[in-house]
């Protein structure tokens, strides 16, 4: 008996289970596969595919963003801007190209302090994270096993609540007859309420609140991964505790904490929710005047101009960012 020609869906006999069967048998998931490894075609059209989503979804939005930066406003239009480029009646192109929106940003007083007060608020808040997150991603990091992905499901859980009704929640810790005002009131150490809400003390606790597990699972991810003998031997050459830390733990977590701290800044500079529930109302931070420009004064031309100036700033954070990462997946790979 000819057990090997005789099985059923092997290789010998493709055919015994239909032409279905067969097709899949020549020209399946194995043969594509074969297919993309050998052929540089096949592998060009796997790579160009995230390519194209960026394409898509990034690289056209900005270009359109950025001709509307360079249109005039016009009031009464619909939409309210000029068009740039126009057919005249001659056959003609006509490019109208104004940079008055962009001399506006840099002109004006309102947007110059806007985007100063963006920017420290982004940073204090990276700072923040920082000193809070580090030791606690130290902490998981150094724990047992069990203990760790306790550690860790507790910094993630956060996330399983809508952004916005944590939000709405330090309104309730915050305001003047909130809960944080009311337990220093029946504990004595206030005789009258704290004026928490609508100061930047708010959208600081806002921010850090928000953002700190961004920076504790990059450190914690690169904490995690130290050799602990490294510290051995920094001990048995005479280096305390503190000395061993500043002169090994610290260094090579370097790249988790510019990771953390781009993770942080990037999204803090253009954070729109956070002040305009819990900051100030006489000092407005970039993403919001960008939200007044586009909805209440319905001024594209300066919207689209404040957003392109907001992208250009924040690339040098995402370069380094990058830097950085890739810096890390060698030293993975080696």
């Amino acid at each position: 008996m000819t057990y090997g020609a005789a099985r059923i869906g092997s290789r010998a006999t493709p055919g015994r289970l239909g032409p279905l069967w067969t097709f899949l048998f020549r020209y399946g998931p194995p043969r594509w596969t074969e297919y993309v490894l050998r052929n540089w075609a096949g592998q060009r059209l796997v790579i160009a595919l995230p390519y194209l989503w960026l394409l898509i979804f990034f690289v056209v939005p900005f270009l359109i963003v950025l001709k509307i930066s360079f249109a005039e406003f016009s009031p009464l239009g619909r939409p309210p801007y000029e068009p740039v480029f126009r057919w005249l009646d001659e056959g003609a192109l006509q490019i109208k190209l104004l940079i008055g929106s962009y001399q506006y940003l840099f002109n004006e007083p309102l947007y110059v302090s806007s985007w100063g007060y963006s920017l420290m608020v982004a940073a204090v808040s990276t700072l923040m994270c920082l000193c809070l997150g580090y030791p606690m991603a130290y902490a998981i990091a150094r724990s047992t096993p069990t203990y760790r992905n306790v550690f860790l499901m507790l910094v993630i859980l956060p996330f399983w609540t809508s952004f916005l009704l944590r939000v709405y929640a330090w309104i309730g810790l915050l305001k003047t007859d909130g809960v944080i005002n009311n337990v220093l009131l029946a504990l004595g150490i206030v005789h009258e309420p704290i004026t928490m809400m609508y100061t930047s003390f708010a959208v600081y606790i806002g921010i850090v609140y928000s953002y700190l597990p961004f920076m504790i699972l990059p450190l914690y991810s690169n904490l995690e991964k130290h050799d602990l003998t490294l510290l051995e031997a920094a001990s048995d050459l005479g280096a305390g505790p503190v000395r061993a830390f500043m002169r090994v733990t610290m260094p090579l977590s370097f790249p988790g904490i510019v990771a953390g701290s781009l993770l942080v800044f990037i999204p803090a500079v253009g954070e729109y929710v956070i002040p305009s529930l819990l900051g100030r109302t006489d000092q407005l931070m970039i993403a919001k005047l960008l939200s007044d420009e586009f909805f209440l004064n319905r001024d594209w031309p300066k919207a689209s101009a404040v957003a392109i100036a907001m992208l250009l700033l924040l690339v040098v954070p995402i370069m380094i960012f990058q830097h950085f990462q890739n810096k890390e997946l060698q030293a993975a790979r080696k």
